[in-house]
């Protein structure tokens, strides 16, 4: 793994395994290596990976089991809930008589900034 010198190392491990998620090189269910053998094999500090982990984790790339490993997610099922999610937001906006209009001008406005 090259570390890029602009970002922080935990920040290159994210990217790139965040990458590898997207690419299908790891697949759902897979199995990442542990913390400790990452670190060991990239020479750095285990809490330098587990940073990058649990921002995997927080973004839902990943699930930590413990004493059992960390897994990928199915980042299709993930998009999928989120999708979900969206409509029913929207839907309860359209029901509170909330424009098409109004609620596109306050989704550029949220994006632009």
């Amino acid at each position: 793994m090259n570390f890029s010198n602009n970002n922080p190392i935990y920040i290159d491990i994210y990217n790139q395994y965040k990458k590898y998620i997207e690419l299908g090189i790891y697949k759902p269910n897979d199995k990442l290596p542990s913390v400790r053998m990452l670190a060991n094999d990239l020479g750095i500090n285990p809490n330098t990976v587990q940073r990058a982990y649990t921002m995997l984790e927080e973004n839902g790339f990943i699930k930590t089991l413990p004493k059992k490993g960390v897994y990928v997610l199915d980042t299709n099922k993930k998009n999928a809930s989120k999708e979900e999610y969206l409509k029913k937001q929207i839907l309860s906006l359209k029901n509170s008589f909330v424009t098409k209009d109004e609620l596109l001008k306050i989704i550029s406005e949220v994006y632009d900034d």
